[in-house]
């Protein structure tokens, strides 16, 4: 009984899970999914990271840096010695005073061995004239344009899922239409059969029916390719499996949307525009600095060495002593050398490089400025274009529900009038095509009043996802 018990709860946990499983994704699921999925947003953030480096980058740049290097290797040199006149004193009679001419010490030193070095250095950037810091605002600016340029992207990603996820709909409520119109389509064929019996109608009036028939079951067909497309295209944006979104059931509704507030200020290209434009206001300012002495503090500790060297001079070391010099010293060294101070650059004259950068950063800007301007005139145009279309989408909702209204009547009209012998069956299937299109149109017009809105939204930079 017990092992029963934990059976059943077992059970009761699996069931849910795959009845989650198995669940149709919403639309704030297809959405989410598609961001995650998209290549352009994926690459638009892994650029940003660039920004963001750079900006760690300029964070870092005062923190100090230290280098070991070392060398080792065989030193030979050379160097000639030219003796000024030297006066030696008188010293006890046997050590009379002497003269050596100018020139005549001639000689040349030489030096070889293995020589070895190693050095530790540090140094940190005290100022940097200021430059590091407006290029740190200049990044700034730079990284939040670069996020609301990937706000559009979300924008047209959120337009994309939206349009295929009403396009099921469409074809959904084609379905609907046609299934509805093969009901109508048998129970007229079941009249024209008994018709036919009685010499009411001519076998070709029959065959009409037959042909109509025919031709709905392939407009089945054709929507059955069309639903597969979907899915495959839903399945390639958001990468949810195909079994989930065949489940999916959306309902086509019209969206009502006012505008309240037709500035176009908030429009994600305009705040992008903006914030570009400021950080070459930045950029300006640090390249303006290229002038200011930069300030660095160092401090080093070296070793040298010189192992198996020899020091000779080519010449004897005085006039007529017979002797050079030959050291042999089995090591020299030289530890520890050590240096520590403060140092500065200071460009006085930089081949106008300086200068160079700044028109450039200066150009940057009117480049930006202009951009801004052309997009204003580009986006209030887009508005207003926008508005029309939505009025004119809502009146074709208003258009084609009354003509499906008439189709709707008039085959109900015909239907009876045939059955009574007094109508043909094209004039049936005339009116049965007529309601069919009616229908039809009437989901078009709702999915494209849909389409109009969501343009509309985007606008004003109000896109909401609830109110799709």
């Amino acid at each position: 009984m017990k092992t029963l018990k934990n059976n059943l709860a077992k059970l009761l946990v699996f069931f849910p899970l795959v009845f989650s499983a198995q669940q149709a994704p919403t639309l704030q699921e297809l959405i989410d999914s598609a961001l995650v999925n998209d290549g352009t947003l994926t690459q638009q953030t892994l650029e940003n990271k660039y920004t963001q480096l750079d900006d760690q980058k300029l964070k870092d740049v005062f923190l100090p840096k230290v280098e070991v290097t070392g060398k080792a290797g065989y030193l030979y040199t050379s160097a000639r010695l030219n003796s000024p006149e030297i006066s030696l004193p008188a010293l006890p009679p046997i050590f009379p005073g002497a003269v050596i001419p100018e020139g005549q010490l001639s000689n040349n030193l030489n030096i070889s061995g293995i020589s070895t070095m190693a050095k530790a250095e540090a140094s940190v950037l005290l100022y940097s004239g200021g430059k590091v810091k407006y290029l740190k605002e200049a990044n700034r600016e730079k990284n939040i344009s670069e996020n609301l340029l990937m706000q559009k992207s979300r924008d047209e990603i959120i337009t994309e899922i939206s349009k295929a996820y009403d396009q099921m709909a469409l074809v959904q409520e084609s379905k609907k239409v046609l299934d509805e119109a093969k009901k109508r389509l048998d129970i007229n064929k079941k009249t024209a059969d008994k018709a036919l019996g009685y010499g009411l109608i001519t076998p070709y009036d029959h065959k009409k029916i037959e042909l109509a028939q025919a031709t709905l079951d392939s407009k089945l067909v054709e929507y059955e390719g069309k639903k597969e497309l979907l899915i495959t295209q839903i399945e390639i944006l958001t990468g949810i499996e195909r079994e989930r979104i065949a489940l999916i059931q959306p309902q086509l509704q019209a969206i009502s949307y006012e505008v309240l507030d037709r500035n176009i200020e908030n429009r994600v290209e305009i705040q992008a525009l903006d914030h570009g434009i400021k950080a070459t206001d930045y950029k300006i300012k640090a390249e303006e600095r290229w002038w200011v002495p930069k300030v660095q503090a160092q401090t080093s500790v070296s070793y040298i060495g010189l192992f198996n060297g020899n020091i000779a001079t080519s010449k004897e070391l005085l006039p007529n002593s017979g002797k050079k010099l030959d050291f042999n010293p089995s090591n020299l060294n030289v530890l520890p050398l050590v240096q520590a101070g403060v140092g500065f650059k200071w460009d006085v004259f930089d081949g106008n490089e300086g200068k160079h950068l700044v028109e450039k950063a200066k150009i940057e800007k009117e480049i930006l400025e202009n951009k801004k301007r052309d997009a204003s005139k580009k986006l209030n145009l887009n508005l207003a274009n926008n508005q029309t279309n939505y009025t004119i989408a809502n009146a074709q909702i208003k258009l084609k529900e009354k003509a499906r209204e008439i189709a709707k009547q008039g085959l109900e009209q015909v239907e009876k009038e045939f059955r009574y012998g007094t109508k043909t069956s094209a004039a049936l299937i005339e009116a049965e095509n007529d309601l069919q299109n009616a229908e039809l149109e009437y989901q078009n017009a709702i999915f494209n009043q849909r389409r109009s809105a969501i343009e509309l939204m985007k606008s004003t930079q109000n896109l909401q996802i609830e109110k799709l």
